[in-house]
């Protein structure tokens, strides 16, 4: 069967990789929902960044393609929810608006027995944590925090607080970073769009296949010279002397994206020094523990010495 304009467009967009947003809806599992997803799309693979429980609705990410090596930079993404809490006993609204405010801040906490993960006791991060709404013993608090925080958890904390006890009757996750709710398709929506290309019209599934530049843009950016970006694609370190440009300032510990003059995803890692260092061109490396996005067999080798390269740095051939 001849393959028609719009499922090449599709195509093409999904081998250059891509993700959707879907509303995920209380009941299934993120891995039900994102199997649905893969069988809509007709690909083999398909994954999602940040598991929300079956009883949780809202934004969830699905990769597909080459954006599936995406998954570590979207759970660099801090995720915000909204939730009601019910508490098992009467709280002073102002030691409730207290409470929120000494949460508000690096927490330490441990996976529930349920949790897929080890239970090792984790700090992270609560960045807002607001009560909206109050209707006793329901309060509806607004909540930003790390990937990975355990709001049920969370909820049960804010209950020992208070002394009167509580648990997490509802959640819902609004956004992933920059990704929120309005953006976001249910499966219905996206079921639509499948079939409206097979009806020959591809512009439903282009407009929810969202590039994977979208992603990594979020991040800092290196630009590699060439002989550099082929060194890393071989799995060399960075030398500063390998570098054309800085797009914008960063400290050291950054997660950083680096890219090729024409702005292909190269490899993600984290900066060892801060980007205003970078232009002493200091011998050592300037990222670390980097993630190669690319095939080695794209980028021939640009260096001049024999054997793998050392680093990639500022060679002769670099321009």
């Amino acid at each position: 069967m001849t393959e028609s304009r719009g499922e090449r467009e599709v195509a093409e967009r999904i081998a250059r990789g891509a993700f959707v947003l879907l509303d995920k809806p209380r009941g299934p599992s993120s891995h039900q929902v994102t199997a649905w997803a893969r069988d809509l799309l007709g690909v083999p693979l398909a994954g999602h960044a940040g598991t929300l429980d079956p009883n949780v609705s809202g934004v969830l990410w699905v990769g597909v393609g080459p954006a599936l090596k995406l998954v570590p930079l979207v759970l660099e993404f801090p995720k915000r929810y909204v939730g009601v809490v019910t508490f098992h006993g009467p709280v002073d609204s102002r030691r409730l608006s207290e409470i929120l405010g000494e949460f508000t801040a690096p927490i330490f906490q441990t996976p529930p027995v349920r949790s897929a993960v080890k239970r090792e006791r984790r700090v992270r991060t609560i960045h807002r944590l607001e009560a909206v709404e109050a209707d006793p013993p329901r309060v509806v608090l607004d909540i930003t925090a790390d990937s990975g925080t355990y709001v049920r958890t969370l909820a049960v904390d804010l209950g020992e607080a208070t002394g009167a006890g509580a648990h997490l009757e509802e959640l819902r996750r609004i956004s992933t970073g920059p990704f929120d709710e309005r953006e976001a398709v249910t499966l219905t929506e996206l079921t639509d769009a499948r079939a409206a290309l097979a009806e020959g019209d591809a512009r439903p599934l282009l407009g929810l296949l969202h590039p994977a530049e979208r992603v990594w843009a979020e991040f800092p950016t290196i630009v590699l010279k060439d002989a550099a970006a082929s060194a890393v694609a071989h799995g060399a370190g960075l030398a500063a002397g390998g570098i054309a440009s800085v797009a914008r300032p960063f400290p050291v510990g950054a997660k950083v994206v680096l890219l090729s003059r024409e702005r292909e995803l190269l490899a993600t890692g984290v900066a060892l020094r801060d980007a205003s260092e970078l232009a002493r061109r200091s011998p050592g490396w300037v990222v670390g523990g980097m993630r190669v996005f690319v095939e080695p067999a794209r980028f021939p080798p640009l260096w001049k010495h024999k054997g793998a390269p050392a680093t990639a740095g500022g060679a002769p051939s670099d321009g």
